[in-house]
């Protein structure tokens, strides 16, 4: 494998840094090194000054996945999507509504942000969709939210690798499969109900997994990346 190959199959791997303080961050990422090319940054370690964070990681050469979950009035989210887009962030996630998804891709014109849609949490199943007031299953609420995603314009998903090869089917190639919900051979589902292995996941037609407890709370953070990496190399 070339150096090049294996750089675009560590950009595959994004590790969630969702850790309650930047400082905790920072550490993470000093000690994964070059081992990790590509950060998740969530609500909780935004709320703790992560946009700064995100600013260095993009000034370090990183790529950085801003998961925000934008859902509100469009102008709101289109105003908020183009400071994202300032920072320098990759990913944006946004909730898969037809009227959230265009205002982001307003939001983030002339830029190189990507705007991801949230289908169904990989924390809910159809039993959490029923209680909700949702009428269709995992499966079904997934394949129209990925179709009206198409339809808006938007780079990319999340779902669980569970539904990626059907949504693949769906919306074709060109459309990113961003998969959470990943967990190695043997490890703890912890909240996550709609679990795959990487290489699983990355079989059925993901193009990035988010992985992190995994990783950041391994005894060996480093070494648990580097695993992981090695079994994406050996799916793709």
């Amino acid at each position: 494998m070339t150096g090049q190959d294996i750089s675009e199959v560590r950009d595959r791997l994004i590790v969630a840094l969702d850790v309650p303080d930047v400082a905790r961050a920072r550490a993470l990422v000093t000690q994964l090194g070059d081992a990790v090319t590509f950060y998740k940054l969530g609500l909780e370690i935004v709320y703790a000054g992560g946009l700064e964070l995100a600013r260095e990681l993009v000034g370090e050469g990183k790529k950085v996945f801003l998961d925000l979950k934008l859902h509100d009035i469009g102008t709101t989210v289109e105003r908020a999507t183009a400071q994202v887009a300032g920072i320098g962030a990759t990913f944006l996630t946004v909730h898969a509504y037809p009227q959230t998804m265009a205002a982001a891709v307003a939001g983030k014109a002339g830029s190189g942000l990507k705007i991801l849609g949230v289908t169904v949490m990989t924390s809910y199943d159809n039993a959490d969709l029923a209680a909700a007031g949702y009428h269709a299953g995992v499966k079904d609420t997934v394949e129209r939210r990925a179709l009206q995603a198409r339809d808006a314009g938007v780079e990319g998903l999340i779902l669980s690798a569970a539904e990626a090869a059907s949504v693949r089917a769906l919306v074709g190639p060109r459309m990113l499969l961003v998969t959470p919900g990943i967990r190695p051979a043997g490890g703890n589902a912890d909240d996550q109900k709609r679990i795959f292995t990487p290489a699983d996941a990355i079989r059925a037609g993901a193009d990035h997994l988010v992985i992190g407890r995994p990783v950041t709370a391994a005894a060996d953070p480093r070494q648990a990346a580097e695993a992981i990496v090695a079994e994406i190399a050996g799916a793709v």
